[in-house]
């Protein structure tokens, strides 16, 4: 009896979590999913650590978890950190240099970092085509313009 009401409670959450949407903040992943109340800094906290437990990596390249799987897939710890990263990086992307791009040049081997990151603030509009630009667009656009 126990097993048949984990499995429906199971089935539930499921559910659930296939009609969420994603904090933009702490990205896609289990913990966005699961908790919706993003109003604290305890609340997104929380979210980040769910998601860090390696369900957004497995969201990102399956396109599950609310994440949106990306055309190209550059590495998944690329991927995992723009997700996690979205505002500092439309930031640093904005200035042309920053810790979020120079961690991304890194995890993308981008020898030139210096053109790299001029590449990226020169093609800002086409990276963030919209204030709620996802992830796996951002990706596509980088790998489309800057690399």
């Amino acid at each position: 009896m126990k097993k048949i009401i984990v499995s429906v409670i199971a089935v539930l959450a499921l559910g659930t979590v296939a009609s969420a949407t994603v904090n933009n903040q702490t990205g896609c992943g289990l913990g966005s999913q699961l908790i919706k109340d993003d109003s604290s800094a305890v609340m997104l906290a929380i979210q980040a650590t769910l998601n860090g437990t390696g369900t957004q990596t497995f969201g990102i390249t399956s396109g599950t978890s609310g994440c949106t799987k990306t055309k190209l897939v550059m590495n998944e710890r690329a991927a995992e950190f723009v997700a996690s990263n979205m505002d500092q990086l439309a930031k640093d992307v904005a200035v042309g240099k920053g810790e979020s791009v120079d961690t991304l040049a890194e995890l993308l081997e981008v020898q030139d970092k210096v053109t790299f990151a001029a590449s990226l603030q020169s093609n800002y509009n086409a990276i963030y085509t919209s204030k709620n630009a996802k992830m796996a667009d951002v990706l596509d656009n980088i790998a489309t313009v800057a690399l």
